[in-house]
């Protein structure tokens, strides 16, 4: 309605979240649990235990302000990326990962848990392939929504190293971006930049 759009997006997820409270799930202990419900019609739930929730700022300040929190709608994220958000903060709830150094010296393999591999390129990066990574960018885009700062770093990380040592053109190819320049704009650009290759 009309008084529901005049609304911050902080007072919409509020509003939102008194009227999910009344029917929201019986099974979940809401001591220690709150209940995520994504953007899908119907929404899907997730519980999630309020310590994991604590790795989301946005989760964060939501609980802080409302303490008697039990249903939260994120308006921005499906299940289907959801499911892996509520994964990872669950893993790294009483598990803080190693800060991921920048810039990335080597391959981000090196740098991360065995576990933090397998959630990568499992299926964010389905089976290693780089060319499929549409969940990968889901994951960056939820978690930069609910300002989940150490699975962003991850996944940013994780794109770092798919760029890194590649040429423009290959970066081109990998994620389907059109070259706007003309042959005589690259050389041009190439000579002005050429002491970066040099340095």
């Amino acid at each position: 309605n009309h008084f529901f759009e005049l609304c911050t997006p902080f007072d919409q997820i509020l509003l939102t979240m008194a009227a999910l409270s009344a029917g929201s799930s019986a099974a979940v202990d809401f001591k220690t649990h709150i209940v995520l419900h994504s953007n899908d019609t119907p929404p899907m739930e997730f519980p999630i235990s309020r310590a994991a929730a604590m790795m989301s700022g946005m989760l964060k300040d939501l609980l802080e302000v409302h303490p008697d929190a039990t249903v939260i709608p994120l308006s921005k994220v499906s299940g289907k990326v959801l499911n892996y958000v509520v994964e990872y903060m669950e893993h790294h709830r009483d598990n803080k990962p190693e800060p991921i150094e920048k810039p990335l010296k080597g391959k981000l393999e090196e740098f991360i848990s065995e576990w933090d591999k397998q959630f990568l390129y499992t299926d964010l990066v389905k089976g290693g392939d780089e060319r499929q990574r549409e969940l990968l960018i889901d994951c960056i885009m939820a978690a930069n929504y609910m300002d989940a700062k150490d699975l962003l770093h991850l996944t940013c990380a994780c794109v770092a190293s798919m760029i890194k040592g590649k040429t423009p053109e290959q970066i081109r190819q990998l994620f389907n971006m059109d070259d706007d320049f003309t042959p005589e704009e690259e050389e041009r650009i190439r000579e002005e930049n050429r002491w970066c290759e040099e340095s």
